[in-house]
């Protein structure tokens, strides 16, 4: 019987080992991706937008990554909404420009600053065949917000801009409406330490175990 019980606290004693280096191997990958950036979690932020002027109403919703770059600009990745009853089809690649509008190319990119378009801006395609490009236009002397409409026919080139085309003042607006929850490196973390709290535990547990299986003798 006492090898019995000799072998089972080995077993055991190894089981702790194991977890003790499993827990070590678990909080050191943890906080080296802390660390060294090398564990990030990837999150998207959801946007309310708008924008109008004379004979113009637009609203919608974007989709952008949930890191703005040195100059506090997120990327669109996605967006939906409606143009004057008309629905947005699509979002224009960022480095090309909206057909009818050559060469300028749009870079879709939102901020929260004062200033939320850059003088690209973004651009989109609705469901009447029209493509669409709001931008921050600082060549004004008052500087502010313009949309260039392409209706069809489109002929290649700003300068080919006709009515119905236009190019208009008009107020815009960006909200961010869902951010992005804390990342999951913190709860491997926050398990890391229960289990942490609970390996000492399950050892006193088995020292106070062993003199009532050596009575059974």
């Amino acid at each position: 019987m006492l090898v019995s019980v000799h072998l089972n606290k080995k077993s055991q004693i190894l089981t702790l080992i194991k977890n003790l280096a499993l827990l070590s191997a678990t909080v050191f990958a943890a906080t080296s991706g802390l660390l060294f950036g090398t564990m990030q979690v990837a999150f998207a932020l959801n946007w309310n937008w708008n924008y109008s002027g004379t004979g113009i109403a637009a609203d919608g919703t974007f989709i952008t990554n949930d890191t703005p770059n040195n100059l506090g600009f997120y990327q669109i990745l996605g967006i939906t909404g409606t143009r004057n009853s008309e629905t947005i089809t699509g979002l224009q690649a960022a480095g090309t420009p909206i057909p009818g509008n050559e060469p300028f190319n749009v870079d879709n990119l939102i901020s929260l600053n004062a200033q939320q378009l850059t003088g690209d801006g973004f651009g989109y395609s609705t469901s009447g065949g029209n493509f669409v490009s709001p931008f921050f236009a600082s060549f004004l002397p008052t500087p502010g917000y313009l949309e260039v409409f392409s209706a069809p026919p489109i002929l290649p080139g700003f300068e080919n801009l006709v009515s119905p085309d236009s190019e208009l003042p008009v107020s815009f607006s960006a909200t961010i409406i869902t951010v992005p929850e804390p990342t999951s490196i913190l709860s491997l973390l926050a398990l890391g330490i229960l289990g942490a709290g609970f390996l000492p535990k399950r050892k006193k547990l088995t020292s106070q175990k062993s003199p009532s299986l050596l009575s059974m003798k």
